[in-house]
């Protein structure tokens, strides 16, 4: 773990924000953990079975998901430059608090109790898949084997293990990805324009679980209100905060905190790039391979990868099930270790909010990070043991992240507002796109809770 705290705001930190294309790319790093957590569960599981249960007509629920979230995001991300304040530091400055901790932090709290479901699902599904390459090995201990692998990655607390973990992941899931696009275009499952077209026509997919399903996608696709929370973690540890400096109202000030931020819209916009791309080839391969094969929702973790790993291999060939597994293994791996990174940070955070450990003291900070490191991973472990029903779990996760979402939302609108008296201003395009974003968050959020509970 890092010897100085990367939390600390100090005149040694204090950086001008790079004006070269070679610097800026230098400064980016946050965006790849997020995608690394993004294209995971969402793309295999989620859209994947949206394109199996939907076909090519559901690809705006995709398109829609990974574009208007990450306006919200953005100004989460401003927060953080300009005041160094995390995620819930944020949260406890609003009015209402109950206790210790604003209502937002208790929600939060009692939400992600149900997100253990989602990554439970997800180090199960690695879990079989290798017992599936293996399988002399039981899932048991390929589960315990994972939680092992995912917690010795993260126990350092090094943001820089995270950020190279990620940028390799990124790389091998966009390359199987794309590989097995085209490979799928030499064969008679190709995709055709008019597949592409059908699916920019804003109509809802129709059949029983459609609503859960599309819900499901929108929430644990593209940028997702966790994700969101975790990203203020990722630019202060990259530095972004430190490097703009404690605000004293100087005009020197403002160049940094607008330069810096410039670079995060960058890092923002070209994980949202990345992370959109792949999404959409997901649900592309799971339209032309799964549409009309079955409900794989209720299935165990074995069939639902048996299925498109025997679809590969019959459409593309023999040598498409080996390398099935092996895209499936880094797609589903680096949203488990991605997640515990920001897991960690995030309940070390809202522990400290609600008295149980000061945040600042970076010992006990680092303390906590730690044990969590170890206590979250076996926690989804014994998770997946008790339901194992891997696809399923992870849909679950997904509708709930679109509550948090909601809460999100409340945050951000109230940080743009705050905002408003700073001298950094914004435009009219993201103006647009921040009420936009909103609308369409606000939306599927109240869409979540009355098809629920009505």
């Amino acid at each position: 773990m890092q010897t100085q705290d990367p939390y600390s705001l100090d005149d040694s930190k204090v950086l001008d924000p790079p004006t070269s294309l070679k610097g800026t790319i230098k400064h980016l790093g946050p965006g790849f953990i997020l995608s690394a957590s993004i294209v995971g569960s969402g793309e295999l599981v989620a859209t994947t079975q949206l394109g199996a249960g939907a076909g090519f007509v559901a690809m705006w629920v995709i398109l829609v998901s990974c574009l208007v979230k990450v306006a919200v995001q953005l100004e989460f991300g401003k927060r953080a430059i300009m005041t160094g304040e995390t995620t819930f530091a944020s949260f406890n400055t609003l009015p209402g608090k109950v206790g210790k901790a604003h209502w937002s932090i208790w929600t939060w709290l009692a939400l992600m109790m149900v997100k253990f479901l989602q990554v439970g699902g997800i180090v199960g599904l690695v879990a079989v898949l290798l017992n599936m390459a293996i399988p002399g090995i039981p899932v048991l201990w390929w589960l315990i084997l994972v939680v092992i692998a995912v917690a010795s990655i993260v126990i350092s607390g090094y943001y820089r293990v995270l950020e190279l973990m990620s940028v390799t992941m990124i790389g091998i899931f966009t390359i199987f990805t794309f590989f097995s696009l085209v490979a799928l275009q030499y064969t008679d499952s190709a995709i055709g324009l008019g597949d592409v077209l059908s699916g920019l026509q804003f109509k809802m997919p129709q059949g029983d679980g459609m609503t859960l399903l599309v819900i499901g996608a929108f929430g644990i696709t593209g940028v997702g209100g966790d994700e969101i929370m975790a990203y203020n973690y990722w630019l202060i540890e990259k530095g972004y905060a430190a490097n703009t400096g404690k605000n004293n109202g100087t005009d020197d000030w403002n160049r940094r905190a607008k330069g810096w931020i410039r670079v995060m819209y960058i890092d923002a916009i070209f994980a949202m790039a990345v992370y959109t791309i792949v999404t959409v080839a997901f649900f592309l391969l799971g339209c032309a391979l799964l549409h009309g094969e079955g409900d794989f929702i209720r299935v165990g973790g074995a069939d639902f990868l048996r299925s498109p790993s025997d679809l590969y291999t019959s459409t593309l060939g023999s040598w498409a099930g080996p390398f099935f597994y092996v895209g499936a293994f880094v797609v589903l791996f680096s949203t488990a270790f991605s997640a515990l990174g920001a897991w960690t940070r995030q309940f070390t955070d809202a522990f400290a909010r609600i008295g149980l450990l000061d945040f600042d003291n970076f010992k006990s900070r680092k303390k906590c990070i730690r044990l969590l490191s170890i206590v979250i991973p076996a926690l989804w472990g014994a998770v997946y043991l008790f339901f194992k029903s891997p696809v399923w779990m992870v849909l679950i996760g997904g509708f709930v992240t679109s509550i948090i979402l909601l809460v999100v939302l409340y945050a951000a609108i109230i940080f743009k507002k705050q905002r408003a008296a700073s001298p950094i201003k914004t435009g009219t395009f993201y103006e647009v796109a921040f009420w936009s974003s909103s609308a369409m968050i606000l939306f599927v959020g109240i869409w979540t809770v009355l098809s629920k509970f009505i």
